[in-house]
């Protein structure tokens, strides 16, 4: 009597491999063979009897049916109660569900479609009307899990496509050795800024740091070591670069740059110091060095407010040559200039007075 098969999981849908499931509920056994013999010669339809309206929900979870054939008066349970549990359940909220009755009344027609069945038909009715509701019902929730299965599959592809994207746009701006951004996106990253700077008459600041005696521990230490070297510079500059509008990015070689939008010379200073003493206290040792018996940097920097004629060019141009000014005088020390007013501000105690 139960003669059912396992109906193909929604995935198969949209390979069209599936299969009409009919679950009968009635608690009448003369009943089921009688829809069990309408539907023997339909080879494309399963069918599966539940005499037990108690295991009703239980079995169409199990079986997965296409559509329910759901007697409307048993004993024990009320037909329109069920109905109402299939459209409050999850896995059968959207099962279609035919009503077979005894009664062709309005009143109890009406309350039938009100609980959520889909259509209603006075008990037995003539098989090819069976069938061919059967098969309408069925084919619209097949159609129904097969654009559910192509949506939830584009969904899918789509935020794939969304994450792929995004990963894609940051190593297009990543530098893959020290993890911080490229020149690329210094480049636009800058240039924005500056002009925000210039419209609002805000500050930008701009620092040029340089590992120093860099080729001296290549030689001594191997290229490897070295790439770990500036590894290790990223961090520090990673974890000093906190506020959101910063950002350190590798200039090329061993140089970085840091935009420091909003600064005063006094706070660039600060700033710089900080990187200074964070990649001293690294301690990692280079014997090599003409500074000191770890890995330092040498740090030049700028700070100024905007002005129509000038340019981003002009300012890294002052902030390399304030660089060049740390380097000359013994380099593990910042050297940053206020370009609105050229003067210096040195690290205390590093920068001799005829530096600056």
């Amino acid at each position: 009597m139960h003669e059912s098969k396992t109906f193909a999981a929604t995935g198969d849908l949209l390979t069209g491999e599936y299969v009409t499931m009919v679950l009968l509920v009635d608690d009448q056994a003369m009943v089921g063979e009688a829809v069990r013999r309408a539907l023997s010669n339909q080879p494309d339809i399963n069918f599966h009897f539940c005499i037990d309206p108690l295991l009703a929900l239980q079995t169409a979870e199990k079986v997965k049916p296409t559509v329910i054939l759901q007697n409307l008066v048993m004993p024990g349970v009320d037909g329109l109660s069920l109905v109402r549990q299939y459209r409050d359940h999850e896995a059968t909220r959207n099962i279609p569900v035919i009503v077979l009755s005894t009664k062709e009344a309005a009143a109890i027609k009406s309350a039938a479609f009100a609980a959520g069945a889909n259509d209603y038909l006075v008990k037995l009715p003539d098989n090819v009307e069976l069938i061919a509701r059967i098969r309408y019902h069925s084919h619209a929730y097949l159609t129904r899990l097969q654009r559910d299965a192509a949506f939830h599959a584009l969904r899918e592809s789509q935020q794939e496509l969304v994450e792929k994207n995004v990963e894609l746009s940051r190593l297009i701006n990543v530098d893959g050795l020290t993890g911080l951004n490229n020149r690329r996106y210094f480049d636009e990253f800058a240039d924005i800024e500056w002009k925000r700077a210039m419209r609002e008459e805000a500050r930008f600041a701009v620092l040029m740091i340089d590992v120093d005696d860099f080729k001296r521990y290549n030689d001594t230490y191997g290229h490897l070591a070295g790439d770990e070297v500036l590894r290790c510079v990223g961090r520090i500059l990673r974890a000093c670069t906190q506020r959101p509008a910063d950002i350190a990015a590798r200039f090329g070689g061993e140089e970085f740059v840091v935009i420091l939008p909003g600064s005063s010379a006094q706070g660039v200073l600060a700033f710089a110091e900080k990187l200074c003493r964070g990649v001293e206290d690294l301690g990692i040792p280079h014997r090599a060095s003409t500074v000191a018996e770890a890995v330092t940097v040498s740090i030049g920097g700028v700070s100024t407010i905007p002005r129509q004629g000038e340019s981003l060019l002009e300012v890294i141009e002052v902030a390399d040559a304030a660089l060049y000014d740390a380097k000359r005088s013994g380099k593990n020390r910042a050297v940053v200039r206020d370009m609105r007013c050229m003067a210096q501000a040195t690290r205390e105690g590093i920068v001799t007075p005829s530096a600056a």
